[in-house]
């Protein structure tokens, strides 16, 4: 595992126009693309238009720097009657110097974590978009399949419950020192926005990308600020100031755990359960850790 040392967030420009253009305005909550204002992530940057959703990858990161769809309950009725086929594959949209590879990720101890979740996605070749390597980051497993599924399953019980969200997913690089699988960078954290048109309300989870099972709920702006991307450029700023009331992450699946307590020498089947963590602490903790040699 290699170390890659560059400083991504924190730091945003102003002087940019409200949104960025787009060749796919239907991913994007009223037609606007999320705009780069972090100048350290903009080079290197391509949109790739998928069937379902959409992805701003970095050629720098070798990941997207987000992925977008709209959710809706007829996707999901109709994602429900698939079976899951797994088709990892470079992108082929993309130049292979800023792609990457099924080698990067090879014996490195990472998932290959979807940003927009295959389970999302109605048609078989909407499904195989979402292997792509440019929806990818490299995940802690114990986060993928645990808190990071859990968010996705909620995520999914709210579009189906209201009909529809639109949904952005993505890595945060924060600190210094930041650690490489193959040529592609490692992130400390994924995060995940949710914007509901029946609440008219948007707010996001944050994750550390670690064997953790915690999240923080934020505003979209703190999160833009965070991550130096505007997510919701056409929405008003109310909306994306005042955050909403997320749904709690469960186990995927209705899956459980076993309790290491017993009772009358039985293992008690309890819950899986994820915390709720103040924002500003885990943010803390974080770069305190990115920047520890």
């Amino acid at each position: 595992m290699q170390r890659f040392v560059l400083t991504f967030g924190l730091a945003a420009s102003l002087a940019m126009p409200a949104w960025a253009a787009t060749r796919c305005p239907e991913h994007f909550a009223a037609g606007s693309a999320p705009l780069v204002t972090n100048p350290k992530l903009k080079a290197r940057t391509q949109e790739i238009c998928f069937e379902a959703f959409a992805v701003l990858h970095s050629g720098i990161s070798r990941t997207p720097l987000y992925s977008a769809e709209r959710l809706t309950r007829d996707n999901l009725n109709g994602a429900g009657a698939l079976s899951r086929k797994d088709s990892y594959h470079a992108e082929p949209a993309l130049p292979p110097q800023d792609r990457a590879e099924l080698s990067d990720y090879a014996r490195s101890g990472y998932d290959r974590g979807h940003m927009a979740p295959n389970a999302d996605f109605a048609t078989r070749s909407a499904q195989a978009d979402s292997f792509s390597l440019a929806n990818m980051v490299p995940q802690v497993h114990a986060s993928n399949a645990g808190i990071w599924a859990a968010i996705e399953g909620a995520a999914r019980q709210l579009a189906t419950q209201e009909g529809e969200l639109y949904i952005i997913s993505g890595p945060a690089f924060l600190g210094n020192d930041l650690q490489q699988v193959g040529r592609v960078l490692v992130p400390t954290h994924v995060w995940k926005v949710l914007y509901s048109p029946k609440q008219q309300r948007a707010g996001a989870y944050l994750v550390t990308n670690d064997e953790s099972r915690a999240y923080s709920s934020v505003s979209v702006s703190d999160l833009e600020k965070l991550v130096g991307i505007k997510l919701l450029p056409g929405l008003p700023q109310q909306v994306r100031d005042s955050g909403m009331d997320l749904p709690k992450p469960s186990a995927p699946h209705g899956k459980k755990r076993k309790s290491p307590k017993t009772q009358n020498d039985q293992n008690v089947q309890v819950e899986d359960e994820f915390t709720l963590k103040d924002f500003s602490r885990s943010i803390l903790d974080a770069i305190r850790r990115a920047g520890k040699p």
